[in-house]
């Protein structure tokens, strides 16, 4: 079962709108994209790899972490600790809301990638991590030639590591875990090409280098 919300929130005279959906297992992301004026202006993922494979007690617990994603971007935006740019002059009002939806369908496609981790549960094997991604554009379609780059946040010494995607959209990167210093490490993929780009971000563990919830 596929979770999310769509909602619209206002700011003073300007009006954003938030949308929050569960990507499937496959990716095991919760995507959260904050878009006006047709433009994407945040864009927030978390992993869910904790929770699988799905049953009828794990989904429960992801639709509160989908709920609960929403409610928290929400509340950033009214209460300004998530500082947004006005939206520009020609941003949809409440009565063009098919256009406005449009819009969303397409900035989203222009301007954001989905990645992909295809090895969740064999990426990391001793100290050696092994990476296999795939990146595709909004439509699903894989996406050539995107600049990849893996860093760890947290680490003793500055680490990254970098690829480029074939045409299938796949690419792989492999290396040695290095030392972690701070409790809140996290392995940070990235892709980019031209304006478009995409993240995936994962907890890590000091005493076992796994992925945490």
């Amino acid at each position: 079962m596929i979770f999310g919300h769509n909602t619209n929130v206002s700011v003073g005279a300007h009006k954003y709108h938030v949308q929050t959906e569960d990507a499937g297992a496959s990716s095991a992301l919760i995507d959260t994209t904050v878009y006006a004026g047709g433009r994407v202006l945040h864009r927030r993922t978390n992993n869910y790899l904790d929770l699988l494979p799905l049953n009828a007690d794990s989904e429960k617990a992801l639709k509160l972490r989908v709920d609960e994603q929403h409610r928290q971007v929400l509340e950033e935006i009214r209460t300004g600790v998530l500082c947004l740019p006005p939206p520009t002059p020609s941003a949809p009002s409440v009565q063009t809301k098919s256009v406005s939806q449009a819009a969303i369908k397409n900035a989203a496609q222009q301007e954001t990638l989905l990645m992909e981790l295809l090895n969740p549960k064999s990426w990391l094997a001793g100290k050696r991590v092994t990476l296999q991604l795939r990146v595709t554009d909004a439509k699903g379609h894989p996406v050539t030639s995107a600049k990849i780059a893996a860093s760890v946040s947290g680490a003793a010494e500055p680490t990254n590591f970098f690829a480029e995607s074939a045409p299938t959209g796949e690419a792989n990167i492999a290396f040695d875990m290095p030392r972690l210093s701070d409790p809140n490490a996290s392995l940070i993929i990235e892709a980019a090409r031209g304006p478009a780009k995409g993240q995936l971000r994962f907890k890590l563990s000091i005493r076992q280098r796994v992925p945490v919830a």
